[in-house]
């Protein structure tokens, strides 16, 4: 992301949005907790185009095949480059759009019931593609699932649970005093997938469908993301005649005070048109994307 320079009451994760009318400004205090602001999308996306991109990138053979969850982390990252409103975050009842674009999942490192899991972050940037994302997560999934690999957070929350329940309370009411106020270590804060932009979930990946997941109070993460199943559906064709296709369901939870509707609806619509013509994840975030205006048009024609 474009850097800033930092000016009193900034954070070192975000640069304060200034001029703000009174509603907004007022809306952290009357509505302090995120988990009391939540915005859920469900969108259904034509799958074929995305089907035949991610055959044709695994036609080489690579050593990594490139997966939905590859194409679908490249769109979030183009989408929120091009839209940053979706970048910014509520913490001490301030608003604020974040330094950097960070995307964040879970990994498991065995696919059982006992099988522990991995906590990843991934910047993206102005020059993030599908194909730098798709080296980066590969790479850091195949470091966590290596014997005795753990990553930060667990490490962190592992020291902390063998702590008396007492003592474990007050650390967490200071940790969020300190974030409150800016004064959470960076040690703490870039381990924490709750400060990032997107926490994406693939449930497809275990064969579940996409469905709505909760945000949270703690950290500043705005956006969650599940993906669902890959499947066949019966959808209506541009003519109104029923057609069965792939579909790809995505469930999407956002922080409602961040932006208003409108602007929500034009950045899903961008990440469902992404999704629909993949061959634009090939370029990098940076590169703006030209949507086909029809309905748009049509709207203004009737006014």
């Amino acid at each position: 992301m474009e850097k800033k320079k930092k000016k009193r009451g900034d954070r070192r994760d975000g640069v304060r949005v200034r001029n703000l009318d009174a509603m907004h400004v007022f809306t952290p205090y009357l509505l302090p907790n995120r988990t009391d602001n939540e915005a859920f999308v469900n969108e259904t996306v034509d799958a074929t185009a995305l089907s035949a991109f991610i055959a044709e990138k695994n036609a080489s053979n690579p050593d990594y095949k490139y997966t939905i969850f590859h194409a679908v982390t490249a769109a979030i990252a183009k989408t929120v480059y091009q839209r940053p409103k979706l970048n910014r975050f509520i913490q001490g009842r301030r608003l604020y759009e974040r330094n950097e674009l960070l995307l964040a999942f879970v990994a498991k490192r065995i696919f059982s019931d006992d099988g522990d899991e991995a906590l990843l972050l991934v910047n993206c940037d102005g020059d993030t593609t599908i194909d730098s994302l798709h080296d980066t997560i590969c790479s850091r999934v195949s470091k966590s699932r290596k014997e005795g690999s753990v990553d930060d957070t667990t490490k962190i929350m592992n020291v902390l649970a063998k702590l008396p329940r007492f003592l474990l309370r007050f650390i967490v009411w200071v940790l969020n005093v300190l974030e409150y106020h800016d004064l959470l270590p960076d040690f703490l804060r870039y381990a924490d997938p709750y400060h990032s932009t997107v926490f994406i979930s693939n449930l497809g990946s275990i064969k579940l469908n996409a469905a709505y997941h909760h945000l949270t109070n703690w950290g500043t993460n705005s956006l969650f993301l599940v993906v669902g199943e890959k499947h066949m559906e019966t959808v209506a064709g541009p003519d109104g005649t029923p057609r069965v296709t792939e579909v790809l369901p995505l469930g999407i939870t956002l922080d409602e005070r961040i932006a208003d509707g409108y602007y929500y609806a034009k950045s899903v619509k961008l990440l469902k048109y992404l999704l629909e013509h993949p061959q634009l994840l090939d370029q990098p975030c940076s590169v703006p994307v030209e949507m086909e205006e029809k309905r748009t048009a049509e709207f203004a024609a009737h006014k």
